[in-house]
């Protein structure tokens, strides 16, 4: 197992990220703001003060008299620590009173920044216009402060929406741990079940799990799965061999002991004949049970790949073992011209179909015959006697394991159709028995037809 890094910290560094990033832009926002909401309060006291001082002009013999209001510098004094300053000018640009360091500014009105003093400072044009008999014209009236108390109250705003930032973020980082843990809960309720689980329990796991952790929940189970069937299959190797096995070795280690201790060479040859019919009688037995647990075997582990099931019939015939009574001149074969594809294993399909003409050489009438026929959507690969088969009955059976009519006997586990249920179902098929109109016995799988396109 690789580690790659703890989930708990991936998610935890990815908020933190996502919250100094919240963090930098709204504390960029606050200082801009704090900025134009200072800029905007103490121009508005600049405009008040000007324009009082404005209003209060009046003329004398055609001359600007300005008598300065005392409620004009009141305003301004909010900022105890700002130094303000003024000018008045008349219609022809000189200088009626105040400072001379402030000089008249192009344009109708407005504000704009200077200095005074070395410092910097925020001023305000007011233009009023005078039309009488002995003046005609504007007056500008020019009204500055130094920006002390801006600076302080921008910073003020800005540190005061910080702590706010900050205390939202604190909690904002405790609900994202609340959030953290809440959202890893599945994990630990997977860690719990498979932690409290038996070495044997190889069940699907049922936990509750959000729609995220579901599709890798169902790729544990249906792995789970795989593993049980293959726990199974070495379970029922180990039971069927315990079971099929150990009477014909019994008989056979009798036979033996006998065949040793017997003084008539006759009665010898006798027992040394029935030790040889024994040993293939239990070799079949054996190859069954190997066979059975190998089909099931590949069914989880073998990738299926396009078949012709001509070449699966020819191979099963050629490796049939032609020993048996007969064989050699029953067996025949029936293919099609086209080829009939199939999406299979082949070494699943010719064991099946071997297994098949085994059946049918020992139970069936002869000529056997292994067969291949396109049905258009389905596939048929199997074996058709001459005999009677068995009773419709014991159809339903057919492909259970042990079943009757399956050949249990000394000679057989009774697999041999329970192997060829097996690979069809493996292959998306399934086992099936029928009685021709023209008489005879088949037993056949059926197989999904390839498409032309893949074929």
């Amino acid at each position: 197992m690789r580690l790659t890094g703890s989930l708990s910290f991936r998610l935890g560094v990815a908020l933190a990220l996502v919250l100094a990033i919240g963090g930098v832009a709204v504390s960029l926002a606050a200082y801009a703001y704090g900025r134009s909401a200072a800029q905007q309060s103490y121009d508005r006291l600049l405009v008040g003060a000007a324009s009082q001082i404005a209003g209060s002009l009046r003329l004398r013999d055609g001359e600007v008299i300005v008598d300065i209001p005392i409620s004009a510098f009141e305003l301004l004094s909010l900022a105890p620590r700002d130094r303000v300053v003024y000018a008045v000018f008349d219609n022809q640009g000189r200088r009626v009173t105040g400072y001379d360091t402030v000089a008249l500014p192009e344009g109708d009105g407005g504000f704009f920044t200077d200095s005074f003093a070395g410092e910097p400072a925020r001023y305000v044009h007011v233009r009023r216009q005078i039309a009488e008999r002995s003046f005609l014209g504007a007056v500008d009236v020019v009204v500055g402060q130094t920006t002390e108390a801006r600076q302080e109250l921008a910073q003020q705003i800005t540190r005061n929406a910080l702590l706010a930032v900050a205390l939202v973020g604190l909690v904002i980082s405790g609900l994202a741990v609340l959030a953290v843990r809440s959202a890893l809960r599945p994990l630990r309720r997977l860690e719990r079940d498979f932690a409290a689980r038996s070495v044997r329990d190889l069940t699907p796991v049922d936990v509750e799990v959000p729609q995220e952790i579901a599709s890798l929940v169902a790729a544990l189970n249906r792995f789970i799965g795989r593993i049980d069937r293959q726990v199974r299959v070495m379970r029922t190797l180990i039971a069927d061999a315990s079971h099929q096995l150990r009477t014909p070795i019994a008989a056979l280690r009798a036979q033996a002991e006998l065949a040793r201790e017997a003084t008539d060479a006759e009665e010898q040859l006798r027992l040394v004949a029935k030790i040889h019919d024994r040993s293939r009688n239990l070799s079949r037995l054996t190859d069954q049970l190997l066979n059975h647990a190998m089909i099931i075997h590949r069914a989880d582990s073998v990738e299926l790949a396009p078949v012709d099931l001509r070449a699966v019939a020819s191979d099963a015939v050629a490796q049939f073992d032609q020993t048996l009574s007969g064989a050699e001149q029953v067996v025949r074969i029936d293919l099609p011209e086209a080829p009939t594809r199939c999406d299979g294993d082949a070494l699943s399909l010719v064991e099946a179909c071997k297994n098949l003409i085994t059946n049918a050489v020992a139970y069936g009438k002869p000529p056997i015959t292994v067969f291949v026929r396109d049905d258009g959507p389905a596939l048929g690969l199997g074996v058709r006697d001459r005999g009677d088969g068995m009773a419709e009955e014991m159809w339903a059976d057919a492909g259970s394991r042990f079943a009757k009519r399956s050949g249990v006997s000394s000679t057989s586990a009774g697999l041999g159709l329970s192997i060829v249920s097996a690979v069809a179902q493996a292959h998306g098929g399934r086992l099936t028995l029928r009685r021709p109109e023209a008489g005879g016995f088949e037993v056949f799988v059926e197989l999904p037809n390839l498409p032309e396109a893949e074929a």
